[in-house]
């Protein structure tokens, strides 16, 4: 698993770089309301954008202001520096104002040959529905438009299939993380997710596969305690590693670059459009969805006593304004329920921050017992 947290680090992997020698064209998203299958239908790899904890803002803080969420400053750092500059276009969605504002700001400086905007509701109903599949529609024939392929409705099943399969094996795969002898590190399981989305669906495949192999035979010892670690975008590989190194391991997690991004979306099968407006929409565990705070306090608290956690540690980055208010919320309501809370607020990828999180990750630790 140590190759894949060294390739997980990279922006750019050598997987990648082989893609596009052979002519192989990448599409950059952020959000998981983004319905990937539409891209690997037509033949284009979808990536998901990440910072990776890169603590470098001088040339994104010229577009977005020092009060936007760390994280998106960052990606759109990399996006103004070239580091980028491999992706053929950018999908940006309304996740929330600064994931907007990184996307637009990235589409003024830097002009992408393909940009498109995909509109998301905020609340789920019949209405909401029809308007999302309609949205879908038209991410669909902007994609084949400008790419000049044709993504049928076969080919969209079989895209459909081939995620299918790689939700069940990540859940396998997660469900090891979970069992009674922990198969995996948090960090290991971050680095998964950031591989799933930055590597050929195919090349990824095989990568599981061994995942899965070695993880059946492995057990992860030395801990203090079982923690759950929920909160906004997060792909600090650093930050889980942290935590786990004064003995809090990560054995599950409510995070977008962790479980909410595959473990409760179904089957896709039927009409293949429909089919995608229904499963995204409907399981978007993300406060940016109104009056559904209900549905996302029952996955936190299934996922927390599935994986028999000692505590849960909520994160969000300083300026993250749906995170920092769920999180106020969520604290109360667990605690409620007999699950000890640590709220985390820190600064995306600051190094600087990691000594002030350490002790604290050290305090909760001991309050808890561990």
């Amino acid at each position: 698993m140590e190759d894949a947290i060294r390739l997980a680090g990279d922006i750019l992997n050598s997987h990648l770089e082989e893609w596009r020698r052979a002519g192989g064209r990448i599409v950059g998203y952020t959000c998981v309301a983004t319905p990937r299958e539409i891209m690997d239908a037509a033949g284009i790899l979808p990536y998901r954008i990440r910072a990776l904890g890169k603590p470098e803002r001088e040339l994104a803080d010229a577009y977005l202001s020092r009060f936007n969420c760390g994280f998106c400053r960052a990606c759109l750092q990399l996006g103004l520096d070239g580091t980028y500059d491999f992706l053929d276009g950018l999908v940006e969605n309304n996740g929330c104002d600064h994931l907007r504002g990184m996307f637009e700001d990235w589409q003024y400086a830097k002009d992408p040959a393909f940009f498109h905007y995909l509109r998301v509701p905020h609340t789920v109903s019949e209405e909401a529905l029809e308007f999302f599949a309609e949205e879908l529609e038209l991410f669909r024939e902007a994609l084949g438009r400008h790419f000049q392929v044709d993504i049928s409705d076969a080919s969209l099943a079989e895209a459909m299939e081939r995620s299918n399969r790689t939700r069940e094996k990540l859940r396998e795969l997660f469900s090891l993380r979970e069992g009674e002898r922990p198969a995996l590190t948090g960090r290991q399981a971050m680095a998964v997710i950031l591989l799933e989305s930055s590597l050929p669906p195919a090349v990824f495949e095989d990568y599981l596969a061994r995942f899965l192999e070695e993880s059946e035979r492995n057990e992860v010892r030395g801990y203090r305690a079982r923690l759950l670690l929920a909160g906004s975008a997060t792909d600090e590989l650093a930050l889980v590693g942290e935590i786990e190194d004064v003995g809090g391991l990560v054995v599950s997690d409510a995070l977008c670059y962790g479980t909410r991004a595959f473990w409760n979306l179904p089957r896709l099968a039927g009409d293949p459009i429909h089919a995608l407006a229904e499963a995204y929409l409907k399981h978007l565990l993300c406060p940016r969805m109104f009056d559904d705070y209900a549905t996302r306090l029952d996955y936190v608290l299934r996922t927390a006593r599935r994986a028999r956690v000692d505590g849960a540690v909520l994160v969000h980055n300083k300026f993250c304004d749906l995170h920092g208010v769920e999180n106020v919320r969520l604290r109360l309501d667990l605690e409620e329920a007999g699950i000890p809370v640590l709220v985390l607020e820190k600064e995306y990828g600051s190094g600087a921050d990691l000594g002030r999180i350490r002790t604290r990750i050290q305090a909760f630790l001991e309050r808890i017992g561990g």
